[in-house]
């Protein structure tokens, strides 16, 4: 003999407030993970672009003395990369496409020195384009 009735506690389907918040607090921390990946891959995108940049007007600066025969510490400006049709227009670093180079030398540089330099303001702790010691010995 039972002294309590059987009580049994129906439960609707679907979920609770909380556990519907703690998915989409789960779901928001997943976007917050992709979105700084996917800044962080912008960043060296735009970095090898902007140092394919220099490498190009390098190469445009050798051709340049090349064709016209100058020896290293011959008067060179930068304006002769529209001019002469290296550049379709002035070359502009992917970070800041308002921002263009200048050159760090106004004459032929030598082998291993590097002609121009990047001005893009770049965001506080972000890595500079420039070009390593290293990897400009054979420019």
């Amino acid at each position: 003999m039972k002294l309590t009735p059987k009580q049994t506690i129906h439960r609707k389907a679907g979920m609770t407030l909380i556990e519907l918040t703690v998915v989409i607090l789960v779901l928001l921390a997943l976007i917050a993970v992709l979105f700084v990946g996917a800044r962080a891959y912008k960043q060296g995108a735009d970095k090898s672009a902007c140092l394919m940049n220099l490498r190009n007007i390098q190469q445009a600066v050798r051709s340049e003395a090349n064709l016209q025969d100058l020896k290293v510490g011959a008067a060179l400006t930068i304006d002769f990369l529209g001019t002469k049709g290296y550049f379709v227009a002035a070359p502009a670093c992917p970070t800041d496409k308002l921002k263009t180079y200048t050159a760090v030398v106004a004459t032929v540089p030598a082998v291993g020195t590097v002609y121009a330099q990047c001005n893009a303001v770049l965001a506080v702790g972000a890595d500079p384009h420039t070009v390593a010691v290293d990897t400009k010995a054979n420019w």
